[in-house]
């Protein structure tokens, strides 16, 4: 099987657009699924865990996970939980397996920050969302880099 592919790049130029997206992305998620969240500091990674959650039907507040690195939410209407993650401050990939990742991996719907943090241990079929600042202030690009799997997945969306 194919490694995986950029399967689309989207601008997204306000916060609106960015939970639009979210929206729209939301629902595909399931158990096992992991969604690698890449860029830079400030290009809107938690701003779009926050987004997919709500649009989830959590309603309460949805805090960056930097500091506990791993928030879960049980969702009612949802067929898994969501485990957001936030691994900015790992200094070793290992540490991560003190979070209980592994089941994460396989009972839950990951979004994870900082994936590059967890080294090896990334699983393999996740999908990437790289954000980048955009030209204007406000503006990110979104690029989605997945397998063919995620390709069949997205399709319609994208």
């Amino acid at each position: 099987m194919p490694g995986p592919d950029i399967i689309a790049e989207i601008s997204l130029p306000d916060i609106g657009a960015t939970e639009r997206f979210a929206a729209q992305i939301a629902p595909l998620l399931g158990p096992g699924d992991v969604v690698a969240l890449d860029g830079a500091l400030g290009t809107g990674k938690t701003l779009l865990c926050r987004a997919i959650i709500q649009a989830l039907g959590y309603s309460g507040d949805v805090p960056s996970p930097t500091f506990n690195l791993l928030q879960i939410y049980d969702l009612p209407d949802f067929n898994c939980p969501v485990w957001h993650m936030d691994l900015y401050r790992l200094e070793k990939p290992e540490e991560a397996f003190e979070l209980g990742i592994e089941e994460g991996f396989e009972t839950a719907a990951c979004l994870i920050e900082w994936p590059s943090k967890l080294g090896p241990y990334l699983p393999p079929g996740f999908l990437t969302l790289r954000l980048e600042h955009g030209t204007d202030a406000g503006k990110r690009k979104l690029t989605i880099i997945g397998d063919e799997i995620w390709v069949k997945r997205l399709r319609g969306i994208v």
